[in-house]
Parts: C-alpha cells; structure tokens; sequence
C-alpha cells in the first residue's frame, strides 16, 4: 500500500493536470471500488474546477469551486495516468513490478479536463476509492474524524511525541502507526526512522515521555528522524516495491536507501555496529530492526 511519500509523489504529479482545471466529462466503468460511488458522481464532478490539490496523510484532497472536495484514497494498487493535452502520455506502458496492473481493463475512472488532459484511475484489487464531502465538513468526515497530526508538519516535535505516547504501554511501533495519533505514517518508514534513532520497535511508547510529561532526548530525536526519513522519501519519489508508481510511470528510489526494511539478516548499515538485520511480527506486519544499535529501553 502506497505510504505518505508515495501519495505525496502522486499528489505532485497530478497537480498540473487538475489544478485549475475544470472537469469536462467523467466516466464510471463500473459502479463501485471498494465502496460504491456517490450518488451522482460524476454529474457532480462535471462542470467544476479544482481549485487546490491537497494531502491528508494517505488521502489526496482535491478541493472543488462547488464547496465540495473530491476524497480519493489508492488502497493498495490504486494509481493514476495523466495524459496532457500536449500529446505527452506520462504514463506509457505498465509501471508495476509484478503482476497486470496498469492495463486498461483496470481503468476504472476516467476524467476527461477541460483543458484537453486525461486523468485515468487504475486499480487491479479495487482497494481504493473516491468519495464527495462539503468542504466545510471535511475535517469531521468519516475520513478524518480523529485523525492524528501530520508528521511532516511541524507540530510533530519531541513534546507532541511525549504528549502523544504518556502513560501508553503499546509497543513503540504500534503506537507511531496509530493514525488516530499521528497520521500518515506506514510499516516502511516507521521501520526505518525507529533503526535510525536507535530505538527497539517493542519499546513501551510511554518511556519517550519523562514523569513530569517532557520530552526524553530520544523523543526529540524520534520526532526528528520522522521528518528525516519522511523527507527524503518524498525527494527519491517515494519507494516502489510492488504496487507502485508514479504518476508518470517511474519507479520510486527510496527503497536502495533502506537499512533495514526487507533487509533481514543482512548486515546492518550503521556504521561500527556490527549487528544484523532482524525480523519479527508485530499485529500480523513485519518489522525489521537490528538488536544491537535498537536495544529495548527499559522503565
């Protein structure tokens, strides 16, 4: 499943072709994806323009000149062509690294602009799906309703991890992938950011809050490895694995950066360590992290 800096990735690509584009017909191949459409889906697409191209933690947001915004979320296959109206097709061929995604018997949404650009939803295991809610009530929409901060933002600092995580006994892991905390944050890039603090994925989340509720050092580097990792990912074009790809067609780069995701017991990357990369199953994902420089802090 796409992870934040893959939707971000999208999110930038779909930018020239939908901002400020006005939508001219919309086509329904089917009635549903992993919900069904809308009511009057497409007749409430058509004729209005997109006046901002947004991102809430795995969802796109695409704000509309009627006062609603168009939901749009990926699940795990989901993806979209743009062909411009300049005869480039951004997206040519199949992009995926396994299986037929990408072939248009899984185009399934077809938005043509006003401006002579095509955007095409793609989805072999229809996970994804597309929504309409009055922009005035987006925050408190089933979507977002106690959704977590966004870790990019920079509300996301030591004190919001120590504040976030006091008094909690969940695994550390656990605790950062909980959307109701913080939002957006995915199996790969928790994986990464907790080997690059130095931080064991079973510790009690509570021990990054002090007795008094400050922050501990590794709270604020936690909260800064996040960004760190995060960032980066989004200037490599996120990482492609399976199911992924630009909206141009190419392939994500972050995954040659990985030091320990899908990397068990090969040698671990930080410098002196000497350990090996490890594997276990944390509520049915796997988690990868080295047991030397990641050890288990204790209470």
């Amino acid at each position: 499943m796409p992870e934040l800096p893959e939707v971000e990735t999208v999110r930038r690509g779909l930018a020239p072709a939908l901002v400020g584009a006005r939508f001219a017909r919309v086509t329904l191949r089917r009635p549903n994806l992993r919900f069904p459409f809308p009511e009057r889906f497409a007749e409430r697409l058509e004729g209005r323009t997109v006046t901002d191209l947004a991102r809430r933690a795995k969802y796109l947001t695409a704000h509309l000149d009627s006062g609603e915004t168009l939901v749009m979320h990926l699940g795990m296959s989901g993806r979209f062509d743009v062909a411009m109206p300049d005869g480039r097709n951004l997206s040519p061929g199949d992009f995926y690294l396994e299986g037929a995604q990408g072939v248009p018997k899984h185009d399934h949404v077809v938005m043509a602009m006003a401006t002579g650009a095509t955007v095409t939803y793609n989805d072999v295991r229809r996970f994804g799906f597309m929504d309409l809610v009055p922009t005035a009530d987006l925050a408190a929409s089933r979507h977002f309703a106690g959704m977590g901060i966004e870790p990019l933002e920079p509300g996301l600092n030591g004190a919001a991890i120590a504040r976030l995580f006091r008094n909690k006994f969940t695994p550390l892991k656990a605790a950062l992938l909980d959307q109701r905390l913080i939002a957006g944050l995915g199996n790969i890039y928790v994986c990464e950011a907790l080997h690059r603090a130095g931080l064991h994925p079973e510790t009690p989340a509570g021990l990054l809050a002090k007795a008094d509720g400050k922050p501990t050092p590794k709270a604020t580097l936690l909260a800064r490895t996040i960004r760190e990792v995060l960032t980066e990912a989004v200037a490599a074009g996120g990482s492609t694995l399976r199911d992924y790809a630009h909206t141009d067609g190419s392939a994500g780069a972050f995954q040659h950066a990985f030091r320990v995701y899908d990397r068990v017991s090969e040698p671990c990357r930080t410098p002196g360590c000497g350990g090996t990369i490890t594997r276990i199953v944390q509520s049915g994902r796997s988690t990868f992290f080295c047991a030397t420089c990641q050890p288990v802090m204790r209470g």
